[in-house]
C-alpha cells in the first residue's frame, strides 16, 4: 500500500512538473514569436537589406550559445529574446524580397499558415499520444550535419536543385524537432530546462517557415 501511495505521489509530480515547463515554454515561445514579427517588421521599414551569410551565423550561434550558457539563471530570458530579436530581424529583408513579387503576401500567409497548422500538429500527437520520440536523437544529429553542409555546398555553387532539396529537408529536420522536443518534455526523459525547450521550438518554427516560403515561391515559379 506505502509502495502504491509513493508512485501514485511521484506520478502525480512528475505531471505537474511537465504541466509546468510546457506551460512555462509555450508562453515564452509565444512572447518571442511576436518579439520577433516587431523586429521583422522594424527591419522591413528600415529597409534593411539582406545579412551577409557569416555575419548571420556569427550571430545567430554566438547568440545561441549565449542562451544556452545563461539558461539556469535570469540573464537566459534577456539572451533568448536577444536571439530570437535578431532572428526576427533578419527574416525582415527576406519578407521584404518574397513582397515586391506579384503573389507575393499570399506566399508568405500561405507559408505562415502551414507552419502554424503543421506545428499545432505535430505538438498535439506528441502531447496526446504520448508515444516517445527520443528516437529521432540520432536522426536530427545526422541531419543537421547533412543540412548545414548542403546548404553551404548550395550557397557556394548556386544549384537550384540543391536548394530545393535542402528546403525540403528542412521542412522534414523541423518537423522532427518539433516531435523530439514535446516528447523529451512530456517524458521528462531529456529538456526540462523551458528556455532551451523554447529555443529549441523556435529554431525549428523558423526553419520551417523560411523553408515552406522558399518552396513555395519555387513552385510558383517566384
Amino acid at each position: 500500500m506505502a509502495y502504491n501511495e509513493t508512485h501514485v505521489a511521484q506520478h502525480t509530480s512528475q505531471v505537474v512538473s511537465t504541466n509546468k515547463v510546457l506551460r512555462n515554454t509555450y508562453g515564452l515561445l509565444a512572447m518571442t514569436l511576436l518579439f520577433s514579427a516587431v523586429t521583422a517588421g522594424v527591419a522591413m521599414t528600415m529597409g534593411v537589406e539582406r545579412m551577409n551569410i557569416l555575419v548571420f551565423f556569427i550571430g545567430a550561434y554566438g547568440l545561441m550559445f549565449l542562451v544556452h550558457k545563461t539558461a539556469n539563471s535570469a540573464a537566459g530570458l534577456l539572451a533568448t529574446f536577444a536571439f530570437t530579436g535578431f532572428m526576427g530581424f533578419t527574416l525582415g529583408p527576406i519578407l521584404s524580397a518574397y513582397l515586391a513579387l506579384p503573389n507575393g503576401a499570399a506566399l508568405i500567409m500561405n507559408a505562415l499558415a502551414m507552419t502554424g497548422l503543421t506545428f499545432i500538429g505535430l505538438s498535439a500527437v506528441a502531447l496526446i499520444t504520448k508515444k516517445d520520440f527520443s528516437f529521432l536523437a540520432n536522426f536530427l544529429m545526422a541531419g543537421a550535419i547533412v543540412l548545414i553542409l548542403a546548404m553551404v555546398a548550395g550557397l557556394i555553387f548556386q544549384i537550384p536543385t540543391l536548394m530545393l532539396m535542402v528546403s525540403a529537408g528542412f521542412v522534414l529536420f523541423a518537423s522532427a524537432a518539433i516531435l523530439y522536443q514535446t516528447s523529451e518534455i512530456v517524458h521528462r526523459a531529456g529538456e526540462t530546462n523551458y528556455i532551451l525547450a523554447t529555443i529549441t521550438l523556435y529554431v525549428s518554427i523558423y526553419n520551417l517557415f523560411v523553408s515552406l516560403l522558399m518552396l513555395l515561391g519555387i513552385m510558383s515559379n517566384d
